[in-house]
């Protein structure tokens, strides 16, 4: 198998991390990043990990697309409030062989992402992870840090595990990344929402982060509802989620370091926040099934109204 060359589209938290695992294990990654290049172009990405700091003091890092190299697979972790320059970008710097990872939250983007790619070159990549960028070039983490992987189908349908997800995997192995293969990415989509949306929402309208969210009895019941409806919409767009998978994102969620999302972190910060990925498009695609998701739906509409407001204040 030959030896893949990586790009990361976004050097944020997410996109840092990985991104410097990668590296570090040897493997070619090439950063796209934009208000902190100049400082990881001098000093590089330093990374405090709960699992050893370590620094990458020599990155091949950029603030324009049009002078990296094409790469075999293109990790795309920008906010999905940023999707907007990605047809460009990756026209830029995907071989035409090449892979794109959906690194991002909510549904929806491998389907676009696809459109202008083959859709057999799209894959979803679930991070679970706690993890900040704390400064210019300066990553946290805090906890966790596994992945899962799932090939996009044009239809929808569970792809099974590709070869394309075990080589890619491998590489992610090899960088000490944990990865879970899944068979179906919608499934895992939805999965991934079942702790999303509660959690990212709570800590935006209630102002809390997941310690204070899940250890009053009255957010705990409203995330644990939150999830239930999640999982409606699941079954009704044919994931079915099984029954426990609640009480286990609770017990998940008690057992992490109180870490406040980055949804919250994007409200506090005057930006966009990604709400119509991890809100918008689960309500619509539930309502559309015939799910009824009314807590999810006035979350959404909170968040909105939050969003405009914020920002529309920032800039005035």
């Amino acid at each position: 198998m030959a030896v893949k060359t990586y790009a990361i589209v976004g050097t944020g938290a997410v996109g840092g991390y990985y991104g410097a695992k990668l590296a570090r294990c040897g493997l070619d990654v090439h950063f796209l990043a934009r208000g902190d290049y100049r400082h990881i172009r001098d000093h590089g990405l330093a990374i405090e990990s709960k699992d050893g700091d370590f620094l990458l003091p020599h990155v091949n890092v950029y603030d324009d697309a049009d002078r990296m190299p094409a790469c075999d697979v293109v990790a795309v972790a920008l906010k999905t409030t940023a999707n907007g320059i990605l047809p460009s970008i990756l026209q830029k710097i995907l071989k035409k062989d090449g892979v794109v990872l959906v690194m991002q939250n909510g549904l929806g983007w491998e389907e676009r992402i696809a459109k202008t790619v083959s859709p057999r070159a799209v894959l979803g990549v679930l991070c679970f992870i706690c993890v900040s960028k704390i400064g210019p070039g300066r990553i946290r983490h805090q906890d966790f840090g596994h992945v899962t992987m799932a090939q996009h189908t044009s239809d929808g349908s569970a792809s099974g595990i590709t070869s394309q997800i075990r080589e890619i995997a491998g590489d992610f192995t090899k960088a000490g990344i944990s990865v879970q293969m899944s068979p179906d990415l919608g499934t895992a989509r939805w999965k991934k929402l079942v702790w999303n949306v509660p959690y990212s929402g709570l800590s935006v309208v209630l102002s809390a982060a997941t310690d204070a969210i899940n250890k009053n009895p009255d957010s705990r019941a409203l995330a644990a509802a939150l999830m239930e409806e999640v999982g409606e919409g699941a079954r009704a767009c044919g994931h079915p989620i099984e029954q426990s998978f609640v009480n286990q994102m609770l017990e998940y969620t008690d057992r992490m370091i109180p870490y406040v999302p980055s949804m919250r972190l994007d409200f506090d910060n005057r930006r966009h926040m990604e709400v119509e990925s991890i809100f918008g498009e689960p309500v619509r695609a539930a309502q559309k099934a015939g799910a009824k998701v009314p807590l999810m739906e006035m979350l959404y509409r909170e968040l909105k109204f939050l969003d405009e407001e914020k920002v529309t204040v920032s800039k005035s």
